[in-house]
């Protein structure tokens, strides 16, 4: 998918969940360019037989089995998008922590009215 259409799916995403802010479009845009380059990286893992294992010959000669190098580049991405995705509150623990967030900080201005009630101002 295009970084485009992933900058679209992931705002609507965040508006769908409620996290959605405008000042997060530089986040959404990175997001969006490491899942268009991760998909790139599938693509190219795909075309060039899925292969979870390659063998590679060392510089003695010997030839050792090791997992493919695409495919440890695709699980890298997908980990650095899921950081972004959690910090974009669209995994239930990035949600839990931006909804506990904001129950903290109206906990507090609820506790200060209190306070200032209390005094009379």
């Amino acid at each position: 998918m295009k970084k485009e259409a992933w900058k679209k799916r992931i705002r609507k995403a965040s508006q769908e969940a409620g996290t959605y802010r405008p000042y997060f479009e530089s986040i959404i845009v990175s997001l969006a360019e490491i899942l268009e380059a991760r998909d790139q990286v599938r693509k190219y893992y795909m075309d060039s037989g899925a292969l979870p294992v390659v063998q590679r010959t060392n510089k003695g000669g010997h030839t050792n089995v090791e997992k493919n190098p695409i495919l440890v580049i695709y699980d890298d991405m997908n980990k650095t998008a899921m950081i972004y995705w959690k910090e974009l509150g669209l995994t239930p623990k990035g949600l839990k922590a931006i909804d506990e967030k904001s129950m903290r900080t109206q906990q507090k201005k609820a506790s200060l009215g209190d306070a200032l009630r209390e005094i009379g101002i």
